[in-house]
Order: C-alpha cells, then sequence, then structure tokens
C-alpha cells in the first residue's frame, strides 16, 4: 500500500467528462492530499490546463463524450508527464503506443488510486 504522506501536495490534472465521477475523484485526491489540477470535461480545456499549469501527473478519462484523450496523452508524454488512464474497458481501447500505462478500472476505490498515483509519484522527475 502507498503510504498517503508520499502523495501530499501532489499535482493532479483531472480529466472526465461525467460530473459525479470527476467530483467523486476530486474528493479521493483531495483525502489523499494531492492538489487537484482542473477538473477538465473537454479535451480542448484539459489541453490548455496542461500546458498552462504546474502539474506532476494526471488521471485521464479515455473517452470524453465520445472523442478519444489521446491527443492530451501525447501531449504529456513530450511535457515528460507520467498519467494513468481511467477507464471501464481495462487497456482493450488503448493504443498500442498507450500499452503498458498504468490503467484504473473503473469503478475504482481510492485504495485503487492511491496505488496508481504512488507508481506516478516515482516516475516525476
Amino acid at each position: 500500500m502507498t503510504d498517503p504522506l508520499s502523495l501530499n501536495g501532489l499535482r493532479v490534472l483531472v480529466v472526465e467528462d461525467e460530473m459525479m465521477v470527476s467530483m467523486l475523484i476530486e474528493d479521493m485526491l483531495t483525502d489523499l492530499g494531492c492538489t487537484v489540477v482542473g477538473p477538465a470535461a473537454r479535451l480542448d480545456e484539459a489541453i490548455d490546463l496542461a500546458k498552462t499549469h504546474e502539474l506532476d501527473c494526471a488521471v485521464l478519462d479515455v473517452n470524453l463524450g465520445g472523442q478519444p484523450i489521446f491527443p492530451l496523452a501525447d501531449v504529456l508524454r513530450e511535457m515528460g508527464r507520467p498519467f494513468a488512464f481511467a477507464t471501464g474497458y481495462g487497456d482493450a481501447g488503448l493504443r498500442d503506443v498507450d500499452k503498458g500505462t498504468p490503467v484504473l478500472q473503473k469503478p475504482f476505490r481510492e485504495s485503487d488510486l492511491a496505488r496508481i498515483l504512488g507508481e506516478l509519484r516515482a516516475k516525476v522527475g
């Protein structure tokens, strides 16, 4: 189990188009001591947040109202910011380049989120 103290101050971009899910993720992140960047419900908004705000990592819904999140994944990868996908489909809907990226299987618990964030924090330079 990840030590929750190790997540204190971690700046996490949240990209999720379902308001209730977004609020739940925000609550979990706050409970874990993280700072929420966003959330963003649209791809253009998420890309803007990623480019204009300090962030350590991101949790990305794979599908934003039918629009794939992959352009943002590419931006984050270029910026050297680790991220995890949140999806109900596991890694089945991911591109080959995204295989091996951490995946939070929806629905997930706070302990699942903490574990993934611990993995992402280890990648933060």
